[in-house]
């Protein structure tokens, strides 16, 4: 039997409520408070907070479908698999069951004619070998055989392949990794598995046995409290029980592809198939963006989207087609993601003018680079009058500027370059776009460091100074303010919120002075459990509103007096006093994309 997406994801989200899992909403896509990632790239990060200390409102077995961004495989977008915006279906246990009824539950729910009816013979796994640190999971491939997996299907794989870790230090694991038969053949031979015939079999799920602490020396502990993450890419299963080879023949991709087509007047075939999927992943990815408040800039998150939406005109003009579109096919985009993320639908109108007015901003910037490019050629000329030396290579040092400063794609230098008879250094170009991106990583890592074991202190200080910035925000600015986002280390606070001006310094010193006076008053966090409705009917400041579960945790910031100075939904933890925090230094104030502005401000002795 074939199941479209939405279906799967129903199949999916209710055999794990059956197993008294709670369905919790998908996160937005930009982690809240956590400066390691741009985006959320799995499950697991929304959860982080309640990995090793926090409890969590719905209970300690959850399920969702999780919004997924991950952009380091970019060039390989357009194949089989590989996309930058996903939807990963997972279920957690939160220190309750672990591998036994992990496995089981994974095998019952793929397996079974009730749910999604796999034949078993098209289903292989792998399980972690051994290393100086963990031993070889016997226990994961025993579950596995009782389960009716044969032997020879069950692969050992080194912990490149089946460890996970949140970062260099912290939760981490063996996992368990389910495999499905993608070659032409209905049934694999006898010998095949992932370690011998890897390129016929497709991973579908993956399940992550997080048993073990690493600390900042190396070395590995046991955790008293074990936790499962699983996750499963709807996208591939979709292509998995449809019979098809690649996540762009399931309905998930069907009618993008077609507004696609019927939008820039080109059949989807061959010479087109490469381009147009393309789009489609960037074009979906954009919109999912938008609709989690990312609007195109050049810095971080917002310049990761502003590349995405050029990089999705650039193979339009590809296709000779060099007119305004894209926002034409973010409408169905929205049409077939807005009944499992329903607040996509209130924001289309944005979402298309965001999308639209990046386009028109796009065609300025080719504009000024087809006006550097007739420079350089002219430069060309002047200099063989003047020397007789003629110039038939643009140098690759060129081509990266037109590229980088003016957002020139290369093919475009490299077609216009054939026309004037020239040739372009494309090996230089590549090497020094090769440097920029190592720079551009090194950085990265530098910035979003690993910091959760090592700096709790600082980090939960800065974060419940965050909830006093924002309620200072909406007492001496205006009360229409809302979070947009946060960014937290252990050395300072980023805080981004909704305003069209600029804040003026004395709105800024008594935001200023409201934070540091209820730090010194002493105040106490409390935190407290209850429906979401009822929260939000009681006029409880909230960010992000849809992202969290029924269940809602508050936190109430309070002097001795009974003075509420900010209660806030939340799901990460908080001082208990705010005695415990320094004094509270606006640094700076300023613009981080249309209609949002960013505080950056620091907690000092």
């Amino acid at each position: 039997m074939k199941y479209n997406s939405a279906d799967i994801r129903e199949k999916y989200l209710e055999f794990f409520a059956s197993k008294w899992h709670v369905v919790v909403p998908s996160a937005p896509v930009v982690p809240e408070n956590d400066p390691t990632v741009l985006f959320n790239t799995a499950w697991m990060q929304p959860l982080v907070p309640y990995l090793l200390w926090e409890k969590h409102p719905s209970g300690e077995r959850l399920a969702n479908s999780q919004k997924c961004i991950r952009t380091g495989d970019i060039d390989d977008v357009w194949d089989n698999t590989h996309l930058t915006f996903f939807e990963m279906l997972g279920n957690w246990s939160l220190w309750d069951y672990f591998k036994k009824e992990s496995i089981a539950w994974s095998y019952e729910l793929l397996t079974s004619p009730k749910w999604l009816n796999i034949d078993p013979k098209k289903i292989a796994v792998t399980v972690f070998e051994w290393d100086e640190d963990a031993p070889r999971d016997e226990e994961s491939a025993t579950i596995w055989a009782e389960q009716g997996m044969p032997l020879d299907r069950i692969s050992y794989l080194p912990k490149s392949e089946n460890w996970w870790a949140a970062g260099p230090t912290g939760p981490c694991g063996p996992d368990t990794e389910i495999f499905y038969w993608v070659w032409a053949s209905e049934f694999p031979p006898a010998w095949s598995n992932v370690w011998n015939d890897e390129k016929n079999w497709m991973e579908i799920w993956n399940n992550v046995f997080m048993e073990f602490n690493r600390l900042p020396d190396g070395s590995l502990v046991k955790l008293p409290n074990k936790n499962v993450d699983t996750g499963m890419w709807l996208e591939r299963i979709t292509a998995t029980l449809n019979g098809v080879k690649t996540v762009y023949d399931t309905d998930i991709f069907n009618s993008i592809i077609h507004s696609i087509s019927k939008n820039i007047g080109v059949d989807y075939n061959e010479t087109t198939m490469k381009s147009i999927r393309i789009i489609a992943d960037h074009a979906r990815t954009a919109t999912i963006m938008i609709s989690d408040w990312v609007l195109p800039s050049n810095v971080d998150q917002w310049y990761v989207l502003r590349r995405l939406i050029r990089r999705a005109i650039r193979q339009a003009y590809k296709l000779w087609f060099k007119w305004d579109f894209l926002h034409n096919v973010a409408i169905q985009v929205v049409e077939k993601l807005w009944h499992a993320y329903p607040h996509m639908i209130e924001k289309e109108e944005e979402i298309v003018n965001e999308i639209l007015r990046e386009e028109k901003q796009f065609g300025e910037t080719l504009e000024k680079g087809l006006k550097e490019f007739d420079k350089l050629i002219w430069g060309f000329q002047i200099a063989f009058e003047r020397t007789g030396n003629k110039v038939d290579t643009i140098s690759g040092d060129k081509a990266f500027k037109l590229y980088d400063t003016y957002g020139f794609p290369l093919e475009m230098t490299v077609e216009l370059a054939q026309e004037k008879w020239l040739k372009v250094d494309i090996d230089w170009f590549n090497i020094a776009q090769t440097k920029h991106q190592e720079l551009s990583r090194a950085w990265a890592e530098q910035k979003f460091k690993w910091w959760l074991a090592d700096s709790w202190e600082e980090t939960t200080a800065l974060h419940s100074a965050t909830h006093l910035l924002l309620a200072g925000l909406r007492k001496f600015v205006w009360p229409h303010v809302h979070q947009k986002g946060s960014n937290i280390t252990a050395e300072r606070l980023r805080f981004d919120f909704n305003n069209d001006d600029k804040i003026e310094k004395d709105l800024l010193d008594k935001v200023e002075a409201y934070v540091n006076e209820a730090i010194a008053s002493g105040l106490t966090v409390s935190v407290t459990n209850v429906p979401k409705e009822d929260a939000k009917a009681s006029g409880v400041e909230w960010s992000f509103w849809e992202k969290y579960p029924e269940t809602v945790k508050v936190y109430s910031m309070v002097w001795a007096d009974w003075t509420v100075y900010s209660k806030e939904l939340c799901g990460w933890p908080h001082i208990e006093n705010s005695q415990n925090m320094w004094r509270f230094v606006i640094q700076k104030e300023e613009s981080s994309s249309r209609g949002v502005r960013r505080i950056k401000a620091v907690l000092v002795k």
